[in-house]
């Protein structure tokens, strides 16, 4: 006699990302997909966190109270948790240190669609600051008879562009500008290059020499407050500052002053201390300063992509195999013990180092 497959709790706060993650989920019967709110009955939630094998998390902390952030405590509110998969990239609401104690996978949708969708916006940034299109389209909406040569430009061709950070944002951009623009390509990253053809330099060598400085790492305790008064002191005076990565690697009070005193020409920012930023930011208010509300990576393909991947690399690890995006692979060992002890069978292999 056949036996009824163990049915998989995945479960989401508030959004889950497209249809099309939920219709990949939904040809599986073994799979049950439940949502909470942030005003979810505590009874209900308690039900759904008792059971859950999966929570498909928002990227960005703002998306749900901290009551669902994926900490010690609701940890502990959810034994047969294996994998924790966000949405995007990011995965802010997640401690992924204490995932890895718990023997919980961690996994993002870092790469692919998103990664040319940030890519992309960071280019966009470049080149409407060096050719001044925003400072331009602003002021010929309110003042009568602008002289164009207010406005003058730089050409991006053969300029030098630093790149802090270096994976799937940073090796793309880096392409972009070499390719496009036969730009000098300047990183400063913890991992080694190889022969990427880039130049690997200290950050104050490409804080030195760079016409744009673009921050591409993650958010850690190693870079939250990178880029500070003394970082930006030492950068060109027509150089641009870009950002799409998260807030607070660099210091937002120090690139308003570092602006306000001509200290660099211009700046893109796409993300921000405090999301969105309140209309009184002073970075709102400048008109060398190209804002966003955190839509680097918002494309329509970029969204379809993630969605997709992420559903198809839920159901890998709930059938046993190793993630293409693990970013805890020390939990691995733990996690194939608890595995296996929920569904009788051993995972196929331990992730690569």
């Amino acid at each position: 006699m056949n036996q009824s497959p163990v049915v998989k709790t995945v479960f989401y706060v508030n959004i889950f990302g497209l249809d099309i993650f939920r219709e990949v989920l939904n040809t599986r019967p073994d799979l049950r997909f439940v949502g909470l709110r942030d005003d979810s009955p505590e009874a209900e939630a308690s039900a759904v966190l008792a059971s859950a094998s999966v929570y498909h998390i928002s990227s960005s902390a703002r998306d749900m109270v901290p009551q669902y952030y994926l900490n010690e405590q609701l940890l502990a509110r959810a034994p047969r948790l294996l994998l924790a998969s966000a949405m995007g990239a990011g995965y802010d609401p997640v401690d992924v240190a204490a995932c890895t104690r718990a023997g919980v996978l961690v996994v993002n949708q870092a790469g692919g669609a998103n990664a040319e969708a940030v890519a992309e916006h960071m280019l966009a940034m470049m080149l409407a600051l060096s050719k001044r299109m925003v400072e331009a389209d602003r002021n010929m909406r309110r003042t009568a008879n602008v002289v164009r040569a207010h406005y003058l430009g730089r050409n991006a061709l053969g300029k030098t562009v630093g790149i802090i950070g270096y994976g799937h944002v940073g090796r793309r951009l880096a392409e972009m500008c070499k390719a496009a623009l036969r730009m000098r390509v300047l990183v400063h990253s913890s991992q080694d290059l190889g022969a990427a053809g880039v130049e690997q330099v200290s950050l104050e060598q490409l804080l030195r020499e760079s016409d744009y400085v673009n921050v591409c790492c993650a958010l850690s305790e190693r870079t939250r407050g990178l880029m500070g008064a003394r970082e930006f002191a030492l950068m060109a005076p027509h150089a641009v500052f870009v950002t799409a990565a998260r807030g607070g690697i660099h210091d937002e009070q120090a690139l308003i002053e570092a602006l306000l005193t001509r200290r660099i020409a211009g700046a893109g920012v796409d993300v921000w201390d405090v999301e969105p930023p309140p209309l009184d930011h002073p970075l709102l208010q400048l008109d060398n300063v190209i804002c966003t509300p955190h839509t680097g990576g918002a494309t329509i393909e970029s969204r379809i992509q993630a969605s997709e991947d992420a559903a198809r690399q839920v159901l890998a690890v709930l059938d046993g195999q190793r993630p293409p995006r693990l970013l805890n692979p020390e939990a691995w060992p733990l996690f194939a013990k608890r595995f296996e002890a929920q569904f009788g069978f051993a995972p196929s292999g331990a992730p690569a180092a």
